[in-house]
């Protein structure tokens, strides 16, 4: 089956510049559009006041007189209104409204459901020869109070003038707000390129761990770096420790494993040897009875390695009756017992839950029961205990055998430690105990008991 590599994502300076501009591009975008209709709202406010102004004086240049009106409305000003072409302004005076009387055009009456006040500009959009147009329309009356009659008076202004101000008031806000807007791209580009310096900082540091370096994996150093990527070096720097670690304790068990089993293969070897060389079959089952026994021993010494790696690794800690695990482990125990002369027992409370790893409480439980009953002799009694004190947990096992002189006490738990020459122990158990009691976050402590014997207690925390 074919894995298609995935490809890289956009780079994170790429991406900031992204969401730094993108949204800078979008409010300028609504600022321009924001400022196209504020523009034309102040243009229609000044050619409404304009319209308003000319209507009102156009309107007082119409007198009535009798029945009828004067229109005193000098060529000056005909020609001021009508003097550019394209932004002329179209009059209409009709009486009664609608009855064409006086103007340059024909006007557009207002939308019908508009009411119109006598006496007051009215503002509306209509439409002349196919062009858009403001129009003031002004209602007055004239005449005799008992047959009042109107006259209306209007004023149109093309939208041309209004649109080219709206145009060239938004032309001149966004022209140098274009400018700054790249002005500001630029100084964001070279912000965020400062800002990323000491990722670059952090990927050389990184590269020169590599090689020689490897083995000792030093913490990195970012002094003056912002605190995400103190953060950031901070969490390399703890998986640099845990790995420094690792390989230590790789390291470690490799040349445990190769400084103990030198001896017992190298006794193989030379065993082995002197079997070939034998004729007799007594001297060749002494010499294969010895290779058996380095074997077993051999065999012994590779699982306690083995148990001792399994035990640096993570512990992943689960609830667990630790009383009816002791239970169990000493009843698999009591043939061996019995075979060595040994009386094993358990006491103590019936449940006790702890938050512990069964495989390597059980290893603990195995070790301490193995250990006892090899050093502790024909006779002995032997005793598993469980019990819960405040807010520990506390195992024990306890042997009345010759137990350890006190100055040798500290030194139980130490690897490849043994104050016996008896055959069989490798000084790794009580070291792999101490080590699963600290995965644990317990303690291991070896005591001497009156007027002879050894305890090896064992504390750990309570399940919550």
């Amino acid at each position: 089956m074919n894995v298609r590599p995935q490809l890289p994502g956009l780079s994170l300076k790429r991406q900031l510049l992204l969401w730094l501009l993108l949204p800078q591009l979008v409010l300028w975008s609504v600022g321009g559009v924001l400022a196209w209709r504020i523009a034309l709202s102040y243009a229609d406010t000044g050619i409404d006041q304009s319209l308003k102004q000319s209507v009102r004086a156009l309107a007082r240049q119409v007198k009535p007189v009798g029945s009828g009106l004067l229109v005193d409305f000098p060529r000056a000003a005909q020609d001021v209104l009508e003097q550019d072409p394209t932004d002329r302004m179209g009059y209409m005076v009709s009486s009664p409204p609608g009855s064409f009387v006086l103007g340059n055009g024909q006007l557009p009456p207002p939308p019908e459901g508009i009411p119109i006040q006598v006496g007051e500009p009215l503002i509306y959009d209509a439409r002349v020869a196919d062009k858009r147009v403001r129009v003031a329309l002004l209602d007055v009356t004239y005449g005799e109070s008992n047959a009042p009659q109107r006259l209306r008076v209007q004023v149109a202004k093309s939208l041309a003038v209004q649109e080219r101000v709206a145009r060239e008031l938004v032309f001149d806000m966004l022209v140098p707000l274009a400018a700054l807007g790249v002005l500001l791209g630029l100084l964001i580009n070279a912000g965020i390129a400062r800002g990323l310096h000491p990722l670059k900082r952090l990927e050389a540091q990184l590269g020169d761990r590599t090689g020689p370096a490897l083995s000792s994996l030093p913490p990195i150093e970012l002094a003056q770096a912002p605190q995400e990527v103190h953060s950031l070096a901070l969490a390399v720097n703890e998986l640099l420790d845990a790995v420094r670690r690792s390989l230590s304790q790789e390291k470690r068990f490799v040349n445990d494993a190769a400084h103990q089993l030198r001896t017992p293969l190298a006794g193989l070897v030379s065993q082995s040897e002197l079997a070939l060389q034998e004729t007799e079959l007594r001297p060749l089952q002494e010499r294969l009875a010895k290779v058996h026994a380095g074997a077993l021993r051999s065999a012994h010494l590779v699982h306690q390695l083995l148990s001792l790696a399994r035990t640096e690794a993570e512990v992943a800690l689960h609830p667990l009756d630790l009383a009816q695990l002791a239970r169990e482990v000493a009843r698999e125990w009591t043939p061996k017992a019995l075979a060595a002369q040994v009386d094993l027992g358990y006491e103590g409370d019936d449940t006790v839950l702890v938050a512990g790893e069964k495989l390597l409480l059980r290893e603990v439980l195995n070790n301490l029961i193995d250990n006892a009953l090899h050093y502790a002799g024909a006779g002995a009694t032997l005793t598993v205990r469980v019990t819960r004190i405040d807010q520990r947990c506390r195992l024990e096992v306890e042997d009345d055998g010759p137990g350890l002189p006190e100055a040798d006490l500290p030194r139980a738990f130490e690897r490849f430690w043994r104050a016996s020459e008896l055959p069989g122990g490798c000084g790794l158990g009580l070291a792999i105990v101490a080590e699963i009691a600290h995965r644990h976050g317990g303690t291991a402590t070896a005591l001497a008991k009156q007027p002879h014997g050894l305890l090896i207690r064992i504390e750990l925390p309570l399940q919550p």
